[in-house]
């Protein structure tokens, strides 16, 4: 796991919460369209999004460095880039069947606005974008669920599959109306006959928790459909008690905002009915950030930063294990479901036998192992 390009996203999106802006609040509009690539033309995707459209340049024509001086360009002097990830496919070979394996690894890159250079020729000719009403989104959705009407509240029911609305005339206007049936449909994408997503499936916080990963979810995909829609006036709220909830579970889960965002796209995508070809650096969206979180056991040891493997086998806390959860199928499934603290554990996670291992919590309920024979040797 890149922990490092996930902390950078989420330092960005919440250093944009402290300051009063949601970035999933900031509207586009099919004029200029979503931010895209100049030179491929191609529209970035997930969180992307959010991050370049926070910067609010009227332009949405992304390039690299490298990409500017091919076309004869340069970057202004002073203008600072804006980071942007993709999901690099990663290959690893199965020891015993030797067959070849893939798994996504998170990485980050840098773009410049095109307001932010100079002297570029030979741009391509920009791509118009065509306006979908709400109407149309609504309808032309596959498998979608039922929708009812004059219901007290917006809600999905997953045992239902179904959408309950109150009426057109209780909203203050077709933009709201829709803004929150989009939320709505975003919940339902994640039933087990569409895109069965947990935190659909198994209800984790899901109806209970305002700020659990499944309502970011939702909030996200209605932001991209509320973009593709051209709805610019929807209802938002950016209250201190809405910032300071984000800013809490932003800071205590450094994956959540990157993970939430590539699932709400995929969901916008089921929505609409769309597939993307997705190529780097424009950034494949994985159903899992390429992480296993280990959730901490009752162990009576209080694991430290500084403790090692050897250490704890001194300290005769070697038959001890610790419980862990795996998000997706990052090492092609070769985890154990536990880990020992010696012996050849994470050795087909990529750590060499033997090598000193160190322990950090880096957020609740979540640890992070890292080699420190290797600076390559991959965390988990």
């Amino acid at each position: 796991m890149n922990i490092k390009s996930y902390e950078r996203i989420t330092e960005r999106i919440v250093t944009l919460l402290e300051q009063g802006t949601v970035p999933w609040h900031k509207p586009w509009t099919v004029k200029t369209g979503l931010p895209r690539n100049l030179v491929t033309q191609k529209p970035y995707r997930g969180i992307n999004v959010f991050l370049l459209l926070a910067m609010s340049y009227e332009s949405p024509h992304w390039l690299t460095l490298r990409q500017a001086n091919r076309l004869g360009g340069s970057v202004k002097k002073g203008e600072k880039s804006c980071p942007v990830v993709f999901w690099k496919q990663m290959k690893t070979e199965d020891k015993e069947s030797g067959e070849s394996e893939k798994f996504p690894l998170l990485r980050l890159y840098h773009v410049f606005n095109a307001a932010q250079c100079d002297g570029l020729k030979g741009a391509p000719e920009e791509i118009p974008v065509a306006v979908t009403k709400p109407v149309e989104i609504v309808a032309k959705m596959p498998e979608p669920p039922a929708i009812k009407h004059g219901m007290t509240k917006a809600y999905y029911s997953p045992h239902e599959d179904c959408v309950g609305m109150p009426e057109r005339e209780r909203f203050d206007g077709e933009a709201g109306y829709y803004a929150t049936l989009f939320h709505e449909l975003v919940h339902s994408t994640g039933h087990e006959k569409r895109l069965k997503r947990a935190s659909i499936t198994e209800r984790n916080g899901f109806g209970s928790d305002p700020y659990c990963k499944e309502e970011l979810i939702a909030e996200l995909g209605s932001a991209f459909l509320c973009g593709y829609a051209d709805i610019v006036d929807r209802t938002i709220d950016n209250s201190a008690a809405y910032l300071e909830g984000w800013l809490q579970q932003f800071k205590s889960d450094r994956t959540l905002i990157v993970y939430a965002a590539a699932q709400a796209q995929k969901a916008a995508d089921f929505i609409l009915n769309v597939k993307y070809e997705e190529e780097e650096p424009n950034g494949h969206q994985p159903t899992e950030p390429n992480a296993v979180a280990l959730h901490e056991h009752s162990i009576p040891y209080p694991m430290q930063p500084s403790d090692y493997p050897h250490t704890a086998a001194r300290n005769r806390v070697n038959s001890r294990t610790l419980k862990i959860e795996e998000d997706g199928d990052p090492w092609a499934g070769r985890i154990k479901p536990k880990i020992r603290l010696t012996g050849h554990w994470l050795e087909q996670s990529g750590f060499k036998p033997g090598s000193r291992v160190s322990v950090e919590r880096v957020a609740h309920g979540i640890l992070e192992l890292r080699s420190y024979d290797s600076a390559s040797t991959p965390a988990v």
